[in-house]
């Protein structure tokens, strides 16, 4: 039966002011989601950070059956990742569970109802090992850096919190990063598929059924269904445990009974969860360890995830948390500042945050939490750090600094003509949509600093960097070193490719094929056909503004054979201008004359563009030129 908590029934305890004040913090107590006998106790606690724990339970059981009491909220986590490992030459023949009950009006919430799984052993004497996941509020990190020495140091702590409904007594707590695949499972409620219903109306076919499911298909289905069930199978038990860690689940109960088997870890449920005990990792040699370095966690990696396996047994009351600390290591680090506005903090735009900087030297990830910031035993600053992989680097603000101000402008623009793809005379070339972007600094503290600006990429790519730019996040972290009372100025270039289409006739195109043959390094065949056409290209272009000057001249001389006559015949009926007239009348004829060969000098060059431009044609009609496409072997 669920306690049922009120006031009244609260009242009537001698621990009465307690009780309350457990009420008002957590709730009314609650039983465990997973009950068993006094055989089979708690003694493994794995928390992880995607709400489900592992838990573990041993013991010597006497009988044929032993019995767990499950809420029906969790009953199918439970079937899902139950794993039985036992040692003596017995095993579990079954798990039988009864079919959840129709709810009636005195009934408790369904969530809360108890289902009763009995494991049905073959034999009157077992010692136990049964491992189990059901949800658990997620452990969580906090960190501290210290600066001391040569090199600061990080220790890492972990917040975990016993919402069970059951004391953790003794127990070995283990806590894993990363998020592991987990989803509820409903295995325990029965499950019937709509059918349909077939009339027999005689031999006549009204129309024929389609049917889309093959054998292959089911087996494949099948198959699929185990790959996406088998993360839940997380660190199940194998051969692998003993020789990598001796942490698998048949080893630990060998442990716990001092008289390991060569049977043990022999069977195994095929849905168990199990896990291996890592090898502690070498200690550092930090400037300001904890003294017992045996009270760290051993950590180690384990298909992706960091885990932390506490070396001592922990006590942790039903409706309490405790804190413990998971690494304490000196890594490389230094202070210094970063300049990256946020509209969150007032004159960020303008001056630069107080950072501290470090490697992760720790040997597996540090997840996502607050770290505090100390310096010679005094408080720094507060700041937030993301998930942190093993050998990456960290920069997390915890102050802005006023002595330094800073300043930026930024130019743009289109540039670069790479060849892509030409096929006959349609080139593809990629261009760049180019932002440059300039910092100032003034140092106004009388020492040296050195500072990195987070320049937002936003899908762009840098160009010549500045020696030390870093990638992080989509931004280029850019250094920069300042002198005391000194200024510095650092210049940023990010490009955007984008393609155009383009023919021979385009400038862009004979810029693009001029710098693929020189720095390209085109096979013979193709350079001697791209040099023939790019020559052709310029005899046209010449030709071009050859026939451009000729148009020029033929349009200007027929402008001033215009003028002529309208002289001639304003003065054609004056008698007086006899002589005009004939001046008049020799040059019209003269300027004719230059008409007639300019416009076949104009014939003549057309036919001479038109030659090149069907040598131009032939010349590149087999090209068909994927520059980014692999290059073939020479056989």
């Amino acid at each position: 039966m669920s306690m049922i908590c009120s006031p009244r029934s609260r009242r009537t305890h001698a621990a009465a002011t307690l009780a309350l004040a457990l009420f008002g913090a957590f709730g009314c107590a609650r039983r465990p989601p997973v009950e068993t006998g006094p055989t089979l106790p708690l003694r493994r606690v794995v928390v992880y950070r995607n709400g489900v724990g592992y838990f573990e339970r041993q013991g010597h059981v006497e009988g044929e059956a032993v019995n767990f009491r499950v809420t029906q909220s969790e009953v199918g986590d439970f079937l899902a990742t139950l794993a039985v490992m036992e040692q003596g030459g017995s095993s579990v023949r079954s798990a039988a569970f009864p079919m959840p009950e129709e709810q009636t009006g005195d009934a408790p919430p369904a969530p809360e109802r108890r289902r009763n799984v009995r494991l049905a052993l073959d034999g009157r004497e077992h010692d136990l090992v049964v491992g189990y996941t059901v949800e658990t509020p997620i452990w969580r990190p906090t960190y501290r850096l210290v600066f001391q020495g040569d090199h600061p140091q990080v220790q890492a702590w972990g917040i975990v919190q016993n919402l069970s409904g059951e004391d953790w007594t003794n127990v070995n707590l283990s806590l894993v990063s990363g998020s592991p695949v987990s989803f509820r499972s409903d295995l325990a409620t029965p499950v019937i598929p709509v059918r349909p219903i077939v009339t027999d109306r005689g031999a006549v076919i009204d129309s024929v059924p389609l049917s889309d499911t093959t054998l292959a298909q089911e087996e494949q289905r099948a198959q699929n269904t185990t790959a996406t069930a088998a993360p839940m199978a997380m660190d199940s038990p194998s051969e692998s445990d003993d020789e990598v860690g001796g942490g698998g689940l048949a080893e630990r109960r060998g442990r716990a009974a001092r008289s390991p088997s060569p049977r043990a870890a022999t069977r195994a449920s095929s849905a168990g969860v199990g896990y291996y005990r890592p090898q502690p990792s070498a200690p550092p040699q930090p400037s300001s360890t904890p003294r017992n370095l045996a009270s760290l966690a051993a950590l180690a990696v384990q298909g992706g995830s960091t885990r932390y396996d506490l070396p001592q047994t922990v006590t942790v009351p039903d409706r309490s948390a405790t804190m413990v600390m998971l690494v304490a290591r000196d890594v490389p680090g230094e202070q210094m500042y970063l300049f990256a506005p946020d509209q969150g903090v007032g004159d960020s735009g303008a001056h630069p945050f107080h950072v501290a900087r470090f490697e992760n030297r720790t040997g597996g990830t540090l997840e996502r939490g607050p770290i505090a910031i100390f310096e010679h035993n005094a408080f720094l600053g507060q700041g937030m750090m993301e998930s942190l992989p093993d050998g990456a680097t960290t920069t997390v603000p915890f102050s802005l600094e006023r002595g330094i101000a800073v300043e930026s402008s930024q130019t743009s623009g289109t540039e670069g003509a790479r060849l892509v793809r030409m096929v006959r005379d349609t080139l593809t070339i990629e261009r760049y949509s180019v932002t440059r972007t300039t910092y100032r600094a003034r140092n106004g503290m009388d020492r040296a600093v050195h500072m990195l600006y987070r320049h937002a990429l936003n899908g762009a790519l840098l160009f010549e960097p500045p020696a030390g730019t870093e990638s992080s996040n989509g931004n280029a972290l850019v250094p920069t070193a300042i002198d005391a009372h000194g200024r510095s100025e650092v210049v940023v270039t990010a490009r955007t490719p984008f393609t155009v289409n383009a023919d021979l006739s385009d400038e862009q195109a004979a810029d693009a094929l001029t710098a693929y043959l020189r720095d390209g390094h085109p096979p013979d065949a193709i350079a001697v056909t791209l040099r023939s056409a790019l020559d052709m290209r310029r005899q046209i272009a010449d030709l071009t503004q050859q026939r451009d000057n000729q148009v020029t001249r033929r349009d200007d001389l027929q402008r001033n054979a215009e003028e002529t006559r309208g002289n001639l015949e304003a003065i054609r009926r004056n008698p007086a201008a006899a002589d005009l007239r004939a001046q008049l009348t020799a040059r019209l004829a003269r300027t004719a004359t230059d008409i007639d060969q300019t416009i076949r000098r104009i014939v003549e060059i057309d036919t001479q563009i038109g030659e090149r431009r069907v040598r131009l044609v032939e010349a590149i009609r087999s090209v068909d030129l994927d520059v980014n496409a692999p290059a073939t072997p020479a056989h």
